[in-house]
C-alpha cells in the first residue's frame, strides 16, 4: 500500500459540478441502512464542458444508480475504494443512488454510525461521504429534503436539520420528513434516531419571531439539561446583542450522545453534542464543567452565523469559522462570567497548551499549506491561536470598525464559502486600515519571541523601551519576516505605584495604549514621564508571543502589588514563581538544599490578606504553575526535577502560610444552595485552592477539613476536589474508602466514572500505570468511547512524572493503545499520540524510549490519521 499524499492549498480548483438541492430517504437497520439519494447537479460555468462527475464515497455498497430517470449499467461508471466517476453527463441532471450501510459496524464515529443503540452521524469534514456517494467538499452547497425511516418501537425519534414538515407511519415502520431552506455544505449534515426524550423552551428573537428550542437526551438525563438550555438563551440574546445576528429557523435542537469524538459539532438546526458537553447537575458536574457547557454550547450556536450561514472554501480555511466563533465565545464567557479570570484561564492554557504545539514536530500556521489527513488540523492552533489573531485584528482596528466589519463579511458572504482573505477583506474596508503585514499570522507557524528592553532618562523624564520580535524556524519555514505585533502596554511609577500618563511623538495615549512593533526592531521612547516606571508590558495578552524582559523579583513584587491590569498581574505572579521555580530546579539537579524564596512567600501572604478583593482572580494568583507550563519554560525538559521543585513550592507555602489558608478557607465555607454563578464559583474556587495548600503538608488540620468535605457531598465540585486530595496524598487508609464509596455511589453514570478514572490515574505516586492497566479492565471502561480513552489514557499521559518513567513504560501504554485505536478510531489514536511527538524535549534516553515506540507505530498499518502524525514526528 503507497503512503497516504498530501492535499496542497496551492491546488485549490473550484469544484467542477455544484448541487443545487439534495433529496435523502433513510431506511434505518443497524447493519443494513438503505440510502436514497436524488442530487440536482449543475454544471459550474466556471469548470470544463469536459470534466467528468466524480463523487465521494468510502465503505458504500452501492445498490443503484440512475440518471434523470434512466437506470445506469456497470459499463456506465466507474467505482473505487474512494470515489464513483461518471464520464460523460449533461449540464443539468439529476443522479439517483441507492447504497447500503452497516452502521454497527463503523467504530470511526465518523458518517452515520450506531452506538448504545442509537443512531447518529459526524460529517465533519469528510464523513458524509460515509453516508452516500457526494461531492464532499465544503464550497459545495445545497439546500436538503431528509426523509427518514425507523422502527418506531427502536427509534421513536427520528431527527435532522432544518424544520420538521411531515411525520406519520407506513407498513409498520414510521418516518419523518425534514426541510432546511438554507444552503449548505453537507459536513453540516446531522441525522439522529433513537430513544430520547426531550427539554423544550422557547426564545423571542430581536423581530418578533418564536423559535421552538429543544435538547434531546436519554430519559434519565432530564434533570441534566436546564443549565444547557439557560447558556443556549443567554447566547442567543448575546449574539443578537452584540453581533446583531438572529436565528433563521424556526426550531433549534441540540442532542446528547454518549459516543462523539469531538466536543460538539453546530449542524444546522441540529447540533449534536458530545453528552459531556451538554449534561450538568449539581451532584455530578463541576463548576469548571458547568462552565465547559455554557462556552459550548455558545460556540456552536454562535456557527450559525459564523460557519453556517457562511462557510469555508476549503479545509485550508477552518480557523476563518473556528478561530473567529472561539473569539466570539470567550467575549461571551467572559462578559457572563468574570472577563479577567477568563482572559487568564484561556492564556494560561494557550501558553502551555498551543506554545508546545508551535515548538513541536507538526507545528503549522493558522492557515497550513498542507495536510494529509484534514482531521489531524482540528488543532489548538487553528482554533486557539486564531481566536488570538481574531482578538489582535479586533483590538488593532477597535471594536466599532471589527463590528462593521463583521457585519459586511455576514452580509457579503451569506450562503457562500468564504476564505480567509474574505474576511480580512471585510475588515480593512470597514476600518480603512491595510492589514497586508498582518495577514502574516495566518501563514507562519511558531511563536514569535519578543525581546524587551527599558531603560529611564532621568535627565530628561524619557523611558526609551526597545523590542525586538523573532520566530524560531518551524518544520517547512526557516525563513520567518516581522509580523505585526500590537503591545498593549502601561508604564508603573515606582513612587506613586499608579499608571503614568504615555506621551509617544507628542501624542497624549493615555494611561494605557497600544504601540505596533512592525519591524525586527523598534524603539519607542515616551516623553514626560515624570518617575522611574516598571513597565507592564503586553497587557491583557495583546498578542499570542512569547514576551522576555528583564524583572527582576522586586520589580515583579511591584507589579503583583500594583498593575493596574488584572492579566498582567497574574502574570507578574506567575514570573515570580517560575525564577523561584528555576532556582530550585538547579537545586535539585545539583543535588544541594533546596531553600524557599521569601519573597515568593511575602507576595502570596499579601494576597492572602486581603489585596485582591476579586476572589476568582485571587484563586488563580494562589494557583502555581503547573508541571507542564514549567516544562516549556526548559531547553531540555526534566521531569523528576520539575515535579520535586513544584511540591516543595507548594509545601514550603503551605508550610508558611498555614494559618491564613485555613482562616481563607473558612471564611469561604458556606452551606448556601449550589448555583453555578460567577459568585460562588469564586467563592468555591477559593476555598479549594485553599484546600489543596493544606493537604500538601497533610497535617492534621487539614485531613480532617478534606474528609469532612467529601463527607458532605454538598456538590461535585467540593466532593471531587477533596477526593482527588485525598488519592494523591500519601494518607492511602482515606483515600482507598473515598474511592470505593464515590465509585459505588456512582457506578450508573457514565460521566461521573470517567472523572472516578481520571482522579486515581494523575496521582503522583509511582504505582499508577499498574493502576492504569487495570482501570482499562474495569467495565465502566471502553476503548471504544473517545470520553472514557481520554478520561483514563490521555489523563495519565498528562501525569508527566508517571508517564515518563524511565523505564518506557509509560511510552509502551500509549503505544498499544494507538495500535488498538487505530484500528478502531484513528481520529482519537492521531489525537492520543501527541505526548510521544514532543521527543525532543527530554533528555537522551527518554528520547530514545519515545522514538522507539514511535517506530514500533509506524511498522503498524496505518491510517492516514496516524501514519501523518507519526512520520513528521520521526522526521
Amino acid at each position: 500500500m503507497s503512503d497516504p499524499q498530501p492535499v496542497y492549498l496551492s491546488d485549490y480548483q473550484p469544484p467542477d459540478y455544484l448541487v443545487t438541492h439534495t433529496e435523502l430517504t433513510f431506511d434505518l437497520d443497524p447493519t443494513a441502512t438503505r440510502v436514497k439519494a436524488r442530487l440536482h447537479i449543475e454544471r459550474n460555468p466556471a469548470a470544463a464542458l469536459s470534466a467528468p462527475l466524480v463523487l465521494d464515497g468510502e465503505n458504500l455498497t452501492l445498490v443503484s444508480l440512475g440518471l434523470d430517470g434512466t437506470a445506469l449499467e456497470e459499463r456506465d461508471y466507474v467505482v473505487s475504494d474512494t470515489t464513483l466517476r461518471i464520464e460523460h453527463v449533461p449540464e443539468r441532471f439529476c443522479l439517483e443512488s441507492e447504497v447500503e450501510i452497516d452502521p454497527n459496524s463503523n467504530t470511526a464515529l465518523e458518517g452515520l454510525y450506531r452506538s448504545s443503540g442509537m443512531y447518529c452521524t459526524q460529517c465533519e469534514a469528510e464523513g458524509f461521504r460515509r453516508i452516500t456517494y457526494y461531492p464532499d467538499r465544503p464550497d459545495v452547497m445545497a439546500t436538503f429534503k431528509v426523509t427518514v425511516i425507523g422502527d418506531p418501537a427502536r427509534e421513536p425519534v427520528l431527527l435532522a436539520n432544518g424544520n420538521r414538515v411531515e411525520q406519520g407511519e407506513r407498513d409498520g415502520r414510521h418516518f419523518a420528513v425534514w426541510e432546511d431552506p438554507h444552503p449548505k455544505p453537507c459536513y453540516l449534515f446531522a441525522l439522529v434516531a433513537g430513544d430520547l426524550c426531550k427539554t423544550s423552551d422557547r426564545f423571542t428573537t430581536q423581530s418578533g419571531r418564536e423559535v421552538a428550542l429543544e435538547i434531546w437526551v436519554e430519559e434519565e438525563n432530564l434533570d441534566k439539561t436546564g443549565h444547557a438550555m439557560a447558556s443556549l438563551k443567554r447566547a442567543m440574546a448575546w449574539d443578537e446583542t452584540t453581533y446583531g445576528r438572529e436565528y433563521d429557523l424556526d426550531l433549534f435542537m441540540i442532542v446528547a450522545v454518549n459516543d462523539f469524538n469531538m466536543g460538539a459539532m453546530e449542524n444546522k438546526g441540529l447540533n449534536i453534542f458530545n453528552s459531556a458537553a451538554v449534561l450538568t447537575h449539581p451532584d455530578t458536574a463541576t463548576d469548571a464543567a458547568f462552565q465547559n457547557v455554557e462556552g459550548i454550547v455558545a460556540h456552536e450556536y454562535f456557527h450559525n452565523w459564523s460557519g453556517n450561514r457562511v462557510t469555508c472554501r476549503d479545509w485550508f480555511q477552518l480557523s476563518l469559522k473556528e478561530g473567529f466563533t472561539v473569539f466570539r465565545d470567550q467575549c461571551f464567557s467572559a462578559d457572563t462570567n468574570s472577563a479577567p479570570v477568563k482572559r487568564i484561564q484561556d492564556v494560561s492554557f494557550f501558553r502551555t497548551a498551543q506554545f508546545a504545539e508551535d515548538a513541536g514536530p507538526t507545528a503549522h500556521p493558522v492557515r497550513p499549506d498542507h495536510y494529509i489527513e484534514i482531521t489531524n488540523f482540528y488543532t489548538l492552533t487553528i482554533y486557539e491561536k486564531g481566536a488570538e489573531v481574531v482578538r489582535m485584528l479586533c483590538n488593532l482596528i477597535g471594536w466599532e470598525a471589527f463590528r462593521r466589519g463583521a457585519d459586511r463579511y455576514f452580509e457579503r458572504f451569506d450562503g457562500c464559502a468564504a476564505t480567509i482573505e474574505d474576511f480580512v477583506g471585510c475588515m480593512e474596508d470597514a476600518s480603512g486600515e491595510r492589514l497586508d503585514q498582518f495577514m502574516r499570522w495566518y501563514s507562519q507557524a511558531g511563536t514569535p519571541e519578543v525581546d524587551a528592553f527599558g531603560e529611564y532618562d532621568y535627565v530628561h523624564g524619557e523611558y526609551r523601551l526597545t523590542l525586538r520580535q523573532r520566530t524560531p524556524a518551524t518544520p517547512g519555514q526557516n525563513e520567518k519576516l516581522p509580523l505585526h505585533v500590537p503591545v498593549r502596554l502601561g508604564l508603573v511609577g515606582t513612587k506613586s505605584g499608579q499608571d503614568l500618563t504615555l506621551t509617544l511623538d507628542g501624542e497624549s495615549l493615555g494611561k494605557e495604549g497600544v504601540i505596533h512593533l512592525r519591524q525586527a526592531e523598534q524603539t519607542f521612547v515616551f516623553e514626560n514621564v515624570a518617575e522611574a516606571p516598571v513597565p507592564s508590558l503586553l497587557r491583557g495578552f495583546s498578542a499570542p508571543v512569547l514576551l522576555h524582559y528583564p524583572y527582576s523579583r522586586e520589580e515583579l513584587a511591584f507589579l503583583l502589588t500594583h498593575d493596574s491590569d488584572g492579566f498582567n498581574r497574574w502574570d507578574a505572579g506567575q514570573r515570580l514563581s517560575m525564577l523561584a521555580l528555576d532556582d530550585l530546579i538547579a537545586a535539585h539537579r545539583n543535588g544541594v538544599e533546596k531553600v524557599m524564596d521569601t519573597r515568593v512567600v511575602e507576595a502570596f501572604r499579601t494576597l492572602l490578606d486581603g489585596e485582591v478583593s476579586d476572589k476568582a482572580v485571587l484563586a488563580e494568583m494562589l494557583t502555581l504553575p503547573t508541571e507542564a507550563y514549567i516544562a516549556e519554560q526548559q531547553r531540555i525538559v526534566d521531569v523528576d526535577a520539575i515535579h520535586a521543585a513544584r511540591e516543595f513550592m507548594r509545601q514550603s507555602l503551605a508550610v508558611a502560610l498555614r494559618d491564613e489558608f485555613i482562616a481563607t478557607y473558612e471564611a469561604n465555607a458556606s452551606d448556601e444552595p449550589y448555583a453555578p454563578t460567577p459568585e460562588q464559583i469564586a467563592t468555591r474556587s477559593l476555598k479549594n485552592v485553599a484546600l489543596a495548600y493544606l493537604m500538601a503538608i497533610e497535617d492534621a488540620k487539614g485531613l480532617e477539613l478534606c474528609q469532612a468535605q467529601f463527607a458532605a457531598g454538598r456538590n461535585m465540585t467540593d466532593v471531587r476536589q477533596a477526593l482527588t486530595l485525598l488519592v494523591h496524598s500519601d494518607r492511602q487508609d482515606l483515600a482507598a474508602p473515598a474511592l470505593k464509596t464515590f465509585g459505588e455511589k456512582w457506578a450508573h453514570d457514565s460521566l461521573v466514572m470517567d472523572q472516578w478514572f481520571t482522579v486515581q490515574v494523575t496521582r503522583p505516586q509511582p504505582d499508577v500505570l499498574e493502576r492504569v492497566e487495570y482501570l482499562m479492565d474495569h467495565p465502566a471502561f471502553s476503548i471504544k468511547n473517545p470520553n472514557k480513552v481520554r478520561a483514563l489514557i490521555g489523563a495519565f499521559t498528562q501525569n508527566r512524572v508517571n508517564f515518563h518513567r524511565l523505564d518506557g513504560q509509560g511510552y509502551r501504554l500509549l503505544a498499544d493503545v494507538v495500535i488498538e485505536l487505530n484500528r478502531l478510531n484513528p481520529e482519537i489514536a492521531a489525537r492520543l499520540i501527541t505526548p510521544l511527538t514532543r521527543w525532543q524535549r527530554f533528555d537522551e534516553s527518554r528520547q530514545a524510549l519515545m522514538r522507539q515506540e514511535l517506530a514500533r507505530i509506524k511498522k503498524e498499518p496505518l491510517s492516514s490519521n496516524v501514519y501523518e502524525v507519526v512520520e513528521k514526528a520521526l522526521a
